[in-house]
C-alpha cells in the first residue's frame, strides 16, 4: 500500500513505461480498457495479486481475469480449444473473457485463480491498455478498480475517489468506450455463459453457430462477476420503475422526463457507456436510485445483468 495520492500517469511513451517499471516492482497500477478500469498487478507475483484484494477489499474466493496482449500470449498460460480459437479469431482484442483449463506449468499466482483448475483471460482492445502490457511483457490481473462490490470505474477520478492511496498510479486515457465489464465464457467443458457484457450474447451464438446455455449464480464461485450482490451505489436501488418515488433519482432511458438518461434515443450502446459513470454521479447525491425499464436484449442484457446485482440485498 502506498502512502500517498496515485500518481495520474498521461497515456504517453513516458507514462506507459513508468506504468510498465511499476507493475515490475510490485505495485498497483490501474489502467483504462475499452470496458472499465482495471486495477493491475503482476499475475505471477503472490504479493502484488494479494494487494489487489486488500485494496479492493474483495473476498479471495472470487477470481480475477489476467489481461494480456495477444492470443499467443494467451496460449501459454492454458489449455487452448478449437472453440477458443474460434472465439479470439472473432473477437480478440475486445470484451471478451475466456475461462479455460491452466496448463501445470502457468507460472500464476494460486489467488488469481482463488484455487480453481481454471484461468479467465482476456486480451483488451483499448490502445493504451495494449501498450501497456506489450511494454510489461508479463501477465496482469486486474479485476475492476473500485472497492469490491460497488459501481465499476469508467474514468481515472472514479479509480482515485474509490481506492486513493492504494494505489500507486493510474494511467488515464479518458472514459471508457464500452463501459460494461467483458462477457465472460466457460470453456471447462460445454461452452456456457458465465457473465453477460460488453459483446453481446447474439454475437458470439453467431460465431459459435449454436445457442450458449446460461450459467445462473452458483452456489461456488467459478468466474470473476458472479456475486448475487455486487456494481452497487451506497444508496438503494430499484429497477424496472416506470415513475420515481417522492425521494427517489429516476435513470431514465428512451425518450422520457428523467434525473439522467442513459440514453434519451434509447441506444443500449450509449446507455452502456454511461451507465456507471450515471450511477456515480446520483450515488454521490446520496438518494435512492429508480432505474427505467431497459429492454432484455443485446447489451440491454448486459445492463439489466449489472443493475439487477446492484438492486440484490447486501450482505
Amino acid at each position: 500500500m502506498t502512502s500517498a495520492p496515485p500518481l495520474l500517469l498521461r497515456p504517453d511513451a513516458t507514462g506507459i513505461d513508468q506504468a510498465a517499471a511499476l507493475l515490475a516492482r510490485g505495485a498497483l497500477v490501474a489502467f483504462p480498457t475499452e470496458t472499465v478500469y482495471g486495477l493491475g498487478a503482476d499475475a505471477r507475483n503472490g504479493e502484488a495479486v494479494a494487494a489487489i484484494y486488500a485494496a479492493k477489499g474483495r473476498p479471495s474466493f472470487n477470481p480475477l481475469i489476467v489481461h494480456l496482449p495477444s492470443t499467443k500470449a494467451a496460449q501459454s498460460y492454458v489449455q487452448w480449444s478449437d472453440t477458443a480459437d474460434r472465439l479470439a479469431q472473432a473477437f480478440w482484442p475486445g470484451p471478451l473473457t475466456l475461462v479455460l483449463p491452466l496448463r501445470k506449468d502457468h507460472g500464476l499466482s494460486g489467488l488469481v485463480t482463488a484455487g480453481l483448475p481454471t484461468v479467465a483471460l482476456r486480451v483488451p482492445a483499448q490502445p493504451s491498455a495494449q501498450r501497456l502490457l506489450r511494454a510489461f511483457a508479463g501477465p496482469v490481473a486486474a479485476p475492476s478498480a473500485n472497492p469490491s462490490g460497488r459501481i465499476s470505474p469508467t474514468t481515472a477520478q472514479h479509480v482515485v475517489a474509490g481506492l486513493g492511496e492504494t494505489v500507486a498510479a493510474v494511467l488515464d486515457d479518458g472514459p471508457c468506450a464500452v463501459g460494461l465489464e467483458s462477457t465472460i465464457i466457460g470453456l471447462d467443458g460445454v461452452p456456457a455463459l458465465l457473465r453477460a457484457g460488453g459483446l453481446p450474447l447474439e454475437a458470439l451464438e453467431a460465431a459459435l453457430g449454436a445457442p450458449l446455455p446460461h450459467a445462473t449464480t452458483p452456489v461456488a464461485i467459478t468466474a470473476p462477476g458472479q456475486l448475487a450482490s455486487h456494481y452497487a451505489p451506497k444508496a438503494a436501488l430499484r429497477t424496472n420503475v416506470t415513475e420515481a418515488g417522492p425521494d427517489e433519482l429516476l435513470l431514465g432511458f428512451g425518450p422520457m422526463a428523467a434525473d439522467l438518461n442513459l440514453s434519451a434515443r434509447g441506444d443500449l450502446h450509449e446507455a452502456a457507456a454511461n451507465l456507471f459513470e450515471m450511477l456515480h454521479r446520483l450515488d454521490a447525491k446520496g438518494q435512492p436510485i429508480a432505474v427505467a425499464p431497459i429492454p432484455d436484449h443485446g447489451l440491454g442484457r448486459a445492463i439489466n445483468d449489472r443493475l439487477a446485482r446492484a438492486a440484490a440485498p447486501r450482505a
